[in-house]
């Protein structure tokens, strides 16, 4: 438990001094958020705030994490995993900025290295962490043999939960303050399980670097964590899921990301289909700022429902292990 503690203790505390001159560096170099015309009009006056906030993030989580880990594989597959999705934002943030528009890569690039990401991080789980090809249903205690399906799953899970972390990353400290509760609940899943102590400590460096950035990120933010920040939690988040045999759970541990994706589904079946839109806007928060609601008000009630969901999905893993 020590080691956790420390952990997230330095992480916190490397977000928190780090953070100025870091802004200070991307401001002097006009790194900033683009915003899409057809985005919130509120929005428009954020055009310019520095983003790419992700990098230290995961300067934040890398320090302890490498310092304290004994390498254990399940906690190197989830790192690797967060650290090459992290990537992967930054490709898509600098190709935003140098290019001063709201679009990054191109889809079929994100494609092909998601599932790059998916296969390793298969390959370390089944030939590296010796975990046996299933999908663990732990709300009905029965377990599904996948076979050669089980990469399958696994790319399911990673992109799935990537873009999904990227789409709920539109309101300030919205993303950064539900990864949180979502990676709190990781750290009691991997605390009370054998064998999974570096996975409990990485989990606590993810924690603190993620609260550590909301001193800033918080509304109204100073930075933005970018798509290096939001797709590299998303792969932690993905990491963490399969190495712990929860990817059922996810569906309720990351409540509010699975809302803020279900709804951009829902919106755009309803229009290609009927010409018509369930939501004001998607993804769900902006439909409740066009709606009127204060910026505030959405993050808080969002984190409030986004902390139920977290204690729900470790209440039913404590129930399937006790």
């Amino acid at each position: 438990m020590g080691e956790i503690l420390i952990g997230g203790t330095a992480a916190l505390l490397i977000c928190v001094f780090l953070s100025p001159t870091f802004i200070a560096a991307l401001r002097r170099r006009e790194f900033g958020q683009h915003i899409r015309p057809e985005g919130p009009e509120g929005h428009h006056a954020k055009a310019g705030t520095p983003t790419m906030g992700g990098i230290i993030i995961f300067v934040a989580v890398s320090i302890p994490f490498l310092i304290l880990s004994d390498y254990d594989w399940r906690s190197i597959g989830v790192y690797l995993a967060a650290i090459l999705s992290a990537l992967l934002g930054f490709a898509d943030d600098a190709q935003k900025i140098f290019k001063r528009r709201s679009l990054g890569l191109q889809g079929r690039w994100k494609l092909i290295v998601t599932l790059g990401i998916s296969m390793l991080l298969w390959w370390v789980a089944t030939q590296k962490a010796g975990l046996a090809p299933t999908l663990r249903l732990r709300t009905i205690d029965a377990t599904i043999d996948l076979g050669v399906f089980y990469p399958v799953l696994i790319y399911v899970v990673v992109a799935g939960t990537t873009n999904a972390v990227n789409l709920t990353d539109g309101l300030d400290g919205l993303a950064a303050g539900c990864a949180a509760t979502v990676l709190l609940a990781y750290i009691g899943i991997t605390f009370i399980t054998d064998g999974q102590k570096d996975l409990a400590l990485l989990c606590g460096c993810l924690v603190g670097a993620c609260i550590g950035f909301l001193w800033y990120n918080a509304f109204p933010a100073t930075i933005f964590m970018g798509d290096t920040g939001s797709l590299g939690l998303g792969g932690a988040v993905a990491g963490l899921a399969v190495m712990t045999k929860t990817e059922e759970l996810l569906v309720l541990l990351g409540g509010i990301f699975v809302v803020e994706a279900l709804s951009v589904i829902i919106q755009v079946f309803s229009f290609q289909t009927f010409r018509k839109r369930v939501f004001l806007m998607a993804p769900i928060h902006h439909h409740f700022e066009i709606a009127g609601w204060s910026e505030t008000k959405i993050i808080l009630r969002f984190w409030i429902i986004g902390s139920a969901c977290s204690a729900i999905g470790f209440t039913i893993y404590q129930q399937s292990v006790s």
